[in-house]
């Protein structure tokens, strides 16, 4: 809970010259109150802060980077370029096998076990495991980006290849996000993906720009390829002797089929989350006008923002679920689910009237045409401020043994929402496609409150009391 804040009266307000100052001090108090200490509480808003600020500006710099080739390469290369870079990041995502997310469960109960041998084993395994089997299936990829070559658009199949060699260092870099999140490194985590890599791509695509150089669709790749590497093989060095310094040497122990059974249904629950976040626009791009499209995507760019807070505090709450279940400690447990569902719906409920209210001029910087998507806004809104309202609790059922029935859950609200698209956008455009999804995250909201009210008996909303 958060301190109480001292109280200035009406009358010592009236009366005193420096009442300004004195508010200034009393906010300032509260703040330090709320984000200073070493709890749990104020440690978790703390690494949330980060998580969200890394957010914030990796977004800013991925949109600056989108402006800057897309006027440097021209619409085709360019086009190509998103083409072949968005599979790497859908593919990317799912290759891991669920690892990156299953750190978070795993490394914290092989702590509270003392099975340190396993846990080094992890430590360096789970690595050498993903990076094997992405190399692998990054093979099998390149040999059918061969044979489909002479059916396939001539100008995609260079890129192709190369973003079939992004893969490997884009999976490992997923690992190693989810082994540091799991120490509390967050800035290790993240910034060598979302800052690091994103400002890599910009300076060397701009320093062959600068060059004279073609800026085609395979230099913009190959600029790709080295900075995923890059920054890679960086946060790796710097994890490697953090860990050093973390966890005493020692033997090494394997269970590589306990970490799949672990992580296998974690990915599940990944990939339908996946879908889920790109049925809509898919659907539409096949119904309505690439405007229209745009116009959609534009919209759903600029609540971006609202879904940042709910990866923030997921990130940052997922693996102290685990300890305090692994440690039996069901009261604590408790109270800091309810303190993570707290700062995720208030924050995400601000950000989203801040973002309704100046939605006009944000869609306006993607041009005069884009502002028509406005009243859209309200609509995606509802879904995204409804899925806040239990915090990040698909984290805390992943955490707790419950993902089969949490990927069951993704299921159902992915088919819900592939049917109402297919039902609303032929006749509505992108207001049916935003009512699809918001009406599709409510019934998964639904779902996993009473699975989790069921499954562990634990209070998940942001209102009512909790009677655990």
């Amino acid at each position: 809970m958060r301190p109480a804040a001292t109280r200035i009266t009406f009358l010592a307000v009236m009366e005193t010259p420096s009442a300004p100052v004195d508010r200034r001090t009393g906010l300032m108090a509260r703040l330090r109150a709320a984000l200073g200490g070493n709890s749990d509480t104020s440690v978790t808003k703390r690494l949330a802060g980060t998580i969200f600020v890394i957010r914030v500006v990796s977004a800013a710099l991925a949109y600056l980077s989108q402006i800057l080739l897309a006027r440097w390469m021209g619409g085709s290369d360019y086009g190509v370029y998103v083409y072949v870079w968005t599979w790497v990041l859908l593919l990317g995502s799912m290759l891991d096998f669920g690892i990156s997310a299953s750190a978070q469960k795993i490394i914290p109960e092989y702590r509270a076990s003392g099975a340190n041998a396993l846990l080094r084993g992890f430590l360096s395994g789970s690595r050498w495991m993903t990076f094997g089997v992405s190399t692998v299936m990054a093979l099998l990829l390149a040999g059918v980006v061969k044979l489909l070559s002479p059916v396939i658009d001539p100008a995609t199949v260079v890129p192709l290849y190369i973003g079939c060699a992004t893969l490997p260092a884009f999976v490992v870099a997923n690992t190693q996000d989810g082994i540091a999140r799991s120490h509390d490194w967050m800035r290790l985590g993240l910034m060598p993906q979302f800052i690091v890599r994103q400002a890599l791509i910009i300076g060397f695509t701009a320093g062959a720009f600068a060059l004279g150089l073609n800026l085609s669709a395979t230099a913009a790749m190959l600029a790709s390829v080295a900075a995923v590497w890059i920054a890679m093989l960086g946060q790796m060095l710097v994890l490697n002797r953090r860990l050093s310094t973390h966890i005493e040497s020692g033997a090494k122990a394997y269970d590589f089929r306990g970490w799949l059974a672990v992580s296998l249904p974690i990915l599940m629950v990944e990939g339908f989350y996946l879908l889920l976040s790109y049925t809509d626009v898919l659907v539409l791009q096949h119904f309505r006008s690439s405007e229209e499209v745009g116009i959609y995507f534009a919209v759903v760019k600029t609540l971006a923002l609202v879904s940042f807070i709910h990866y923030a505090m997921s990130a940052t709450t997922a693996h102290r679920f685990t300890e305090y279940h692994a440690a039996g400690d069901r009261e604590r447990l408790s109270a800091y689910v309810a303190h993570a569902i707290k700062w995720t719906f208030w924050p995400s409920l601000a950000a989203t009237v801040v973002l309704l209210a100046l939605g006009k001029p944000l869609l306006w910087l993607f041009g005069p045409q884009f502002v028509s998507g406005y009243d859209i806004m309200f609509v995606a809104a509802i879904g995204l401020v409804v899925r806040s309202a239990i915090g990040p609790v698909e984290r805390l059922l992943n955490m707790l043994g419950q993902q089969k029935v949490c990927a069951l859950a993704y299921a159902l609200a992915f088919v819900a929402n592939l049917i109402l698209c297919v039902v609303l956008v032929p006749r509505y455009g992108g207001h049916g496609a935003a009512a699809a999804t918001s009406i599709a995250l409510t019934f998964e909201t639904v779902l996993l409150f009473w699975i989790t009210r069921k499954r562990l008996g634990l209070h998940v909303l942001a209102f009512g009391k909790r009677r655990d």
